[in-house]
Formats: structure tokens, sequence, C-alpha cells
């Protein structure tokens, strides 16, 4: 009987073990924001330059307000705010009318430097689609691989583009992303996350920019062909002068 007993116990024991790491796509990108930040993102300012240009994000809740500022070849300071509302551009503190073949444009480039910026926050938007395709290692860690999509109501012009994210499987960092994209003839990045710091409680990355020729790859095999250093570094992406004020 005592044997038996202890058999039982052990199957318990790890059948409990096996089920606490069932997590689901869901709880993982919940972690991952926790680990970077989480409700600290919600009521944010933050601040940083990318490439010369100033950005700056403000979140209240379910408001936010995305924002760019940079100077043309002319010297005129060119100010971009996307908002819950759209899109508004000024020139040296004047409104002006932007043709609606521009708005499109303009909005994707100031979104898409704030969202990388902001990872992991975005993933929970309602528009993103999240689906856990499985496990591997890179280097000596282990990781969720995390496939994210967006529907095309509310996921913006590039709704097509796919995403997928190396997330710890014991700390839950975004150490790794890739996407393809169909702009410009289309393409496929490969991004390595370095330089991690806290400000006031907000992760923040900079990362290794590597790209790769064959179009018709899928993004879970970059991996592997960045462990073979079969990508192609083609730029990095740096983030400076990040600064954070935290609401109520």
């Amino acid at each position: 009987m005592k044997y038996v007993t202890t058999l039982l116990f052990a199957f318990l024991f790890v059948s409990c073990n096996d089920n606490s790491g069932d997590l689901t796509a869901d709880e993982i990108v919940d972690k991952a924001i926790v680990n970077a930040g989480g409700d600290r993102y919600k009521n944010a300012e933050i601040d940083f330059t990318f490439r010369n240009r100033k950005y700056r994000s403000k979140r209240d809740g379910g408001k936010f307000s995305l924002e760019r500022i940079m100077t043309d070849s002319t010297g005129n300071e060119i100010h971009d705010i996307l908002d819950n509302e759209g899109l508004e551009r000024y020139v040296n503190d004047s409104a002006v009318e932007l043709a609606d073949s521009l708005k499109t444009p303009i909005g994707n480039s100031v979104n898409s430097v704030h969202y990388f910026v902001h990872l992991p926050f975005g993933l929970n938007a309602p528009a993103a689609n999240k689906k856990l395709i499985g496990k591997d290692s890179i280097g000596e860690r282990e990781y969720y691989e995390l496939k994210v999509t967006f529907s095309q109501n509310g996921g913006g012009t590039d709704h097509e583009d796919e995403y997928l994210y190396w997330i710890d499987t014991q700390t839950f960092k975004v150490d790794y992303l890739a996407y393809n994209f169909e702009t410009n003839d289309g393409g496929i990045r490969f991004r390595k996350a370095y330089n991690p710091r806290i400000i006031k409680g907000i992760r923040f990355v900079d990362y290794q920019n590597y790209k790769y020729e064959d179009l018709s790859t899928p993004l879970s095999e970059l991996d592997s062909l960045f462990e073979a250093r079969e990508l192609e570094l083609l730029s990095v992406i740096e983030t400076e002068d990040v600064e954070v004020t935290l609401g109520s």
C-alpha cells in the first residue's frame, strides 16, 4: 500500500508541474508586459531620440498620443501627432492640411518607431492575434516562439505583416524578434535585443537588425540561421536620451 501511495504522489507531483508550465499565448504576453513595466505603460509619458528625431508618447488609460519632431532640409520644424482622433501635422507650430495619400505612410512611420520602443506593450493591442507555436533554444536559453498577426479591422495598412517573438521561458524577456513586410518590394528582418536598461520601472532595449534575402523563409527558421551566422547585419537600432514621466 505504501508503494502504491508513493507512486500516486509522484504521479500527482509530475502532473502538477506539467500543468504549471502550460501557459497560453495570452498568459505569456501578460507576463512579458508585467516584466517590462506593466501598468506603468498605461499612464506614462516617454520621450526619446531616434536617428536625430525626437519622439514622445503620452498615455492616459485608453487615450494615447504618439509624436515625432524633426527638422527638414530648409530648417522648418515638423511636428507629427498621431492620437485617437487621427494624424495632425504642424510646421513651425502652424497646422497644415495633409493630402489623404500622405496620412497613412506618415502615420505608419510614426507608429512603427513607437511600437518597437514600447515592446512588448503593443502585443496586447485589440487587433493583435497571438499564437504559441512552440519552444526553441537560442544559445543556452529556452524561448517561447510566439507568432503575432494583426486583424484588418484596427490593424492598420500593414496588417498582413507577420511577427515572431522569442520570449525567455524563465524571465519572460523579449530577447529576439522577427517580421516580414510587403512594402517596398517586401523583406525579412531579425532583431537581437541588447543594452537593456530600466528607466522608472520600464524596460528599454536597442537592437541589432539583420536581414535575409530569401523572402520565402519561414520566420521560425531565422533563429537557426542567426546562430549559423547566415543573416546579414543591416543596421543598429538605438534609442537615445530616454526619459519617462509616470502619471498618477
